[in-house]
């Protein structure tokens, strides 16, 4: 059967650019403040002797372990309160816990704030988008859930320009000053959430398909293999080519800013793409392209190869995961009331293989020597068999389907349903 994407909700409340720049603070919020402003600021607090490396190690692991945590938690909380207050409320989580960090008064005070605003930052990666899009009409869902996840990439582009400028002042003085732009940022969000959230159609066989179990498996699985494959860049970029290559922080940092420039093109452009071809297909693109950018330093190591493997990988860090999120509405366009569900599993699948596989890389850089072409060698593996498991998912729907929908229809090309 045909999968006819739902009409936008119309409720007075709703402004939609409005409810996409709330989206668009959240994540900014949320994940490019709470988390990617840690890492400039990871040398400052060893250099300050707040901790030491492995302990300052370990607060970075608490941010990931409350992201798991606030992907699970993140359903339960939107069934039970309305999702413009859980959202309000993470983004003030958020902005109190870094707030926080500006007064290290022990180990154990610092972790709890990084693992809260881990949390914070699972839930509105789960909750944001799902609250917003079905407040924007079908054929512009694609690039306004690219706005929403560019705050990632802006949180990308931040760690590299703002936070050096705000350790100039001190670093008590940069967490209050990122402290003071969350707080900013969620008053701008505050009123441009919408009100009422989308009400479930009631489900009768003869007319819905069954929920696609397996499609949707096939999914949460491709979503894990790319966040393997986005380690070697996210983590070891600057490193590799600092280190590795033997070029300099100073090179390193520059190829970090290429990074950060694709973080925030990336979820637009590849939203815009989707509206045009539909999710399916570009997120067979985006894999590709990935494959491609991980080989790269893998067989050369010129510069404008590594910039070309730098951009790409920065523009799909933040920008997968809009494709990921509209295929989902893809599959569960007869579904409504699952989709938040299947998101929050998506997302855990997500961050629990990014978290394991950034631990499993490391440790295979030091067994290895240092070989860093072998942490690029598995990401690009992992964005095949990625691929691969989309076009075998392709062939299962079309063996469970008597009138299949075509490869790749987006939410924008409504189809006639079958007889």
């Amino acid at each position: 059967m045909s999968a006819a994407a739902p009409p936008p909700i119309r409720t007075a409340d709703v402004v939609p650019w409005r409810a996409t720049l709330s989206g668009l603070c959240a994540t900014l919020v949320g994940l490019g403040l709470a988390r990617f402003a840690y890492t400039p600021l990871l040398p400052a607090i060893i250099a300050a002797h707040w901790f030491s490396a492995s302990a300052a190690a370990y607060l970075g692991a608490a941010n990931l372990a409350g992201y798991v945590a606030g992907a699970l938690i993140a359903a339960p909380l939107a069934a039970r309160f309305p999702g413009r207050s859980v959202l309000r409320a993470m983004m003030l989580l958020t902005t109190v816990a870094l707030f926080a960090c500006a007064w290290p008064s022990s180990f154990y005070w610092f972790f709890c704030w990084r693992f809260v605003s881990g949390v914070t930052g699972g839930a509105v990666m789960v909750l944001a988008a799902p609250t917003v899009l079905p407040h924007i009409a079908p054929s512009r869902r694609g690039i306004a859930g690219g706005a929403i996840f560019m705050g990632v990439g802006l949180g990308v582009a931040a760690s590299g320009t703002l936070v050096p400028l705000l350790l100039a002042e001190g670093l008590t003085q940069a967490w209050l000053g990122l402290g003071v732009l969350a707080l900013l940022l969620t008053g701008v969000a505050w009123h441009g959430w919408p009100a009422s959230a989308p009400s479930a159609a009631p489900f009768h066989r003869a007319t819905h398909p069954a929920l696609p179990t397996r499609q949707l498996r096939f999914l949460y699985a491709e979503y894990a293999l790319d966040a393997i494959g986005l380690v070697p860049h996210m983590i070891f970029l600057v490193v590799f080519i600092a280190s590795g290559l033997g070029r300099g922080l100073a090179v390193g940092s520059q190829y970090w800013v290429a990074f950060g420039l694709g973080a925030v093109a990336g979820p637009i452009l590849g939203g815009h793409l989707a509206d045009r071809i539909g999710f399916q297909a570009a997120l067979r693109i985006a894999f590709v392209l990935q494959a491609a950018a991980l080989a790269i330093p893998v067989f050369t190591t010129g510069t404008p190869w590594l910039i070309v493997s730098s951009v790409v990988m920065g523009a799909f860090t933040p920008g997968i995961v809009p494709l990921v999120l509209g295929r989902i509405q893809e599959l569960l366009a007869h579904h409504p009331a699952a989709q938040k569900a299947a998101w929050s599993k998506a997302t855990t699948c997500f961050a629990l293989l990014q978290a394991l596989s950034a631990y499993g890389m490391s440790y295979l850089l030091f067994a290895s020597g240092n070989d860093y072409g072998l942490l690029f060698e598995l990401g690009a593996v992992a964005m095949v068999l990625a691929l691969g498991l989309d076009f075998a998912s392709g062939r299962t729907s079309r063996k469970a389907l008597s009138a299949p929908a075509p490869c790749g229809q987006s939410l924008a090309k409504p189809a006639s349903p079958a007889p």
